[in-house]
């Protein structure tokens, strides 16, 4: 075993009920007031380090934690003096930047609430109704962008009316404030006092849920969630602490794991986070592998399908490789399961490249838990598993009443939240009689019997649903089965069956991929029909038929979609999530169309 990495240790408690309860065998560490602790530290310790960098021209603007601290300090003096404070947040709708970064630590410093949106929300025009419900919802009094015209029409939505609208480059828009007079501060203020009246129970970030079941909801999340989380990380990786961790990363701050994981993971230990203005889809990925060939990395975070094109890359460049994995200590997915031969491909690069293997691994949590509560510490020897409990956590383990072995997930610890933003209802719904939050997901235990082989992820629970014949089928888990399956070909798969006889999948298409395999783009009413592509998926389908056995797992037909997830009708969330239920419903004639063997673009097994 690796010394950097903390090999697990558990405990397991049974109560009479049945149920479980499962705790690190780890103490937690202390942990930090505030997220300004972290900034003063560094900034007095290694004033001149890089924290912050993005891409300008060939090269990168860096900031270093001397200059942030001062710049941060600044701009909370002068939100301080335009009257905000804990009840007044700040809406951010652009994506991640250096000045959203200094402005989130800003309104953190002196008690103003963030609430960063997608910025789809804003650039979509079809989206603007989640942007006007995150407005109705949190009420901003103050609204940032990074340029008023590519936003311009967010920006004249009468929601941001008596907003004030702040921009990195302004433009030619009248009323906007450009950043550059935030930075100018205001002696009159006194920002140490200012400082010093917050604590770990001030709000300083209202995340909004995905949204994939109900209308997004705000989570306020605290200072001491996000101080706590750090600790957690850095009691499960030592080497984070050891070493300031250097990432390249474009996850959205507006999600959990990009914002507060992420960006936290970097302020907390004193590194450095490189900005990626790259995505893991065919027209970013390669200032992905730009931004890559510049920097080493000593953690690489990323989605799945970002990790699969990065791989390729790196396949392909010698140079790259080795730069890539020079100093790598850590490759951490997120999102979904790593695909094995994605992850079997890093192991063969990193072994050939170095000798050795850095920690390939993952975690669970939510927005709720800020995010991080179960973490899989030692090195797995695949992909899935999601871990253990944290330090600090109560993970309460619920048996499945059909099947023991499956648990519901509930939590409790400091990384939690206290209940969801001006909503008691929901907030009431959302824990137990013992203060547990009700995650809605459901896992097993790796090797049953051995708590200190982890969990594994088992799908959300309100996915489940029961065919006409009374049997179960765990959604969740047959949708990473049937990616698997039909592999490069799906960029997302919808199961179906709920009432009905036999289990069906919607399949949205990897249109590149598709054309690289030469299939042709023939469609009847949102439905593909090429002879081809049904041949193949067919092929793949009845291949998988033949080693599983049971209704609960056989999937039956299939359709092809012909269009993309809307955004705008709600078929995807912020977070690049599919809502499930709103496909469904939104997409009733395609599924009614699943079930009819005698249509043309029907896929029967």
């Amino acid at each position: 075993m690796n010394a950097k990495y903390r090999p697990h240790a558990t405990r397991l408690e049974e109560r009479r009920d049945g149920s479980l309860i499962y705790t690190s065998g780890y103490e937690m560490s202390p942990v930090a007031n505030t997220t300004g602790d972290w900034l003063h530290k560094w900034a007095a310790e290694t004033p001149l380090r890089t924290f912050l960098a993005e891409r300008y021209g060939a090269g990168w603007h860096e900031v270093s934690y001397g200059q942030a601290l001062e710049q941060v300090r600044a701009i909370g003096e002068t939100l301080v003096a335009r009257g905000l404070n804990e009840h007044t947040p700040i809406l951010v709708m652009s994506g991640n930047g250096v000045d959203h970064g200094l402005l989130a630590l800003a309104g953190q410093y002196v008690g103003v609430p963030v609430v960063p949106v997608a910025e789809q929300y804003a650039l979509i025009h079809g989206a603007h109704g989640r942007l006007r419900h995150a407005i109705e919802l949190v009420k901003p009094k103050m609204a940032y962008v990074v340029d008023a015209d590519h936003y311009a029409e967010a920006l004249a939505l009468d929601a941001l009316d008596g907003v004030e609208i702040i921009a990195s480059r302004p433009g030619s828009h009248a009323g906007v404030t450009p950043f550059s007079a935030l930075l100018k501060g205001d002696v009159t203020v006194d920002v140490d006092a200012a400082h010093a009246s917050i604590g770990p129970d001030s709000v300083v970030k209202i995340l909004l849920t995905s949204g994939s079941t109900s209308a997004p909801k705000g989570v306020p999340t605290t200072h001491r969630m996000m101080c706590a989380n750090q600790t957690q990380l850095r009691d499960a990786l030592p080497f984070i602490g050891a070493c300031p961790p250097v990432i390249v990363d474009w996850l959205p701050w507006n999600h959990v794991f990009g914002g507060s994981h992420n960006f936290n993971m970097i302020l907390a230990n004193g590194g450095t986070l490189y900005i990626d203005d790259g995505k893991p889809v065919p027209a970013l990925i390669g200032r992905t592998i730009e931004n890559l060939s510049m920097v080493a990395p000593t953690v690489s975070f990323n989605v799945p399908v970002g990790f699969a094109g990065v791989l390729k890359a790196l396949e392909a460049d010698a140079e790259l490789r080795r730069r890539y994995f020079s100093e790598l200590d850590m490759i951490f997915y997120a999102g979904a399961s790593l695909p094995q031969e994605v992850w079997a491909g890093y192991e063969r690069l990193a072994r050939a490249e170095r000798g050795e293997i850095p920690l390939i691994t993952s975690s669970w949590g939510l927005t709720e838990t800020a995010p991080a509560a179960i973490i899989q510490h030692q090195p797995p020897d695949r992909s899935g598993i999601v871990g253990v409990p944290m330090t600090g956590v109560e993970v309460k383990l619920i048996p499945d009443a059909t099947e023991p072995d499956r648990f519901e997930v509930r939590v409790k610890g400091p990384n939690i939240f206290t209940g969801y933003l001006d909503n008691p209802e929901k907030t009431a719904e959302a824990f137990d009689e013992e203060g547990f939050f009700l995650t809605g997901d459901a896992m097993r235990f790796v090797e049953p019997g051995v708590p200190d082989m982890g969990l594994r992820f088992d799908g959300r629970i309100s996915e489940d649903f029961k065919l006409l014949t009374g049997t179960w089928v765990r959604a969740a888990q047959l949708r990473l089965d049937m990616l698997a399956c039909i592999g490069p070909l799906a960029q997302d798969i919808v199961v179906t069956g709920a009432d009905r006889g036999e289990i069906g999948i919607l399949i949205f298409p990897n249109v590149a991929e598709m054309k690289n395999e030469g299939f042709k783009f023939e469609s009847d009413k949102g439905a593909l029909t090429d002879k081809m592509l049904k041949s193949e998926i067919r092929r793949r389908l009845a291949e998988r038929a033949q080693e599983v056995r049971g209704s609960s797992t056989h999937v039956a037909r299939a359709l092809v979609l012909a269009d993309p997830p809307d955004m705008g009708a709600g078929e995807m969330t912020a977070k690049g999530n599919l809502n499930y239920r709103r496909v469904l419903d939104h997409r009733k004639n395609l599924l009614d169309r699943l079930y009819d063997d005698a249509d043309p673009a029907t896929i029967t097994i």
